[in-house]
């Protein structure tokens, strides 16, 4: 348990780091607009560390799982800060399509449709481990999807699924991860369902996605 403690807790410093330019002299601050959601994000984690001022008394000190979890919480309140400081001109904040480049090219990212793969691709993912689904992953989901679908339709369809399943598998021989990301819609849900039981893939799912910035982008593929 320690490792996968200490592991999340690199990882995390590695995200923080991304698009942070970090200087010994920070900036002047600039004027900015205070990020609502990160400065919320940066209290709960603070509040949520606060704990453990209580619970190692009387000594402070703190080991294993709780050291790891401590400075866990500690570097997510020191990510969301950073991206505040970042917005007024505090923390210079870095071109993110190199890290986007870099990050996706061990992964295999299924989207639903074209326009969220040219959103990646501009942004700076690689297109060729991106895979348009056009379609679900079952018969089941697509009449979950559209219960009014005639039989005749559904052959043409298992022929689609055949094929993104195919390639899919193809794609695998040389990635190591799968992620789903797109639109946080009914037809999405379902596809990151299915590709969750047949490849372990992970959900990367968000409301009005076609408006996220590359530093969004970036974090959605972390």
């Amino acid at each position: 348990m320690d490792k996968i403690r200490f592991k999340q807790a690199e990882k995390l410093i590695k995200e923080s780091c991304r698009n942070i330019k970090r200087v010994i002299t920070p900036g002047e601050p600039g004027d900015g607009t205070i990020n609502t959601e990160k400065f919320q994000e940066a209290m709960n984690m603070l509040i949520e560390a606060e704990e453990y001022i209580y619970l190692s008394l009387p000594s402070h000190e703190l080991r294993g799982d709780d050291a790891a979890d401590f400075c866990h919480k500690l570097l997510s309140a020191r990510n969301a800060i950073d991206h505040m400081l970042a917005d007024f001109g505090v923390l210079e904040r870095e071109d993110p399509s190199e890290r986007i480049r870099e990050i996706s090219g061990g992964k295999l990212i299924i989207v639903n449709n074209s326009s969220v793969k040219k959103l990646l691709v501009k942004s700076g993912a690689e297109a060729q481990n991106i895979i348009v689904a056009g379609a679900p992953l079952s018969i089941e989901d697509m009449r979950r999807i559209n219960p009014k679908i005639p039989e005749g339709a559904l052959k043409g369809i298992e022929k689609k699924i055949e094929h993104l399943k195919h390639d899919i598998e193809r794609k695998l021989e040389s990635l190591e991860r799968v992620i789903v990301l797109g639109e946080d819609d009914k037809s999405t849900r379902l596809l990151a369902e299915r590709a969750g039981e047949l490849y372990g893939a992970d959900a990367r799912l968000r409301e009005n996605i076609k408006d996220s910035t590359p530093e969004e982008i970036l974090e959605m593929l972390s």
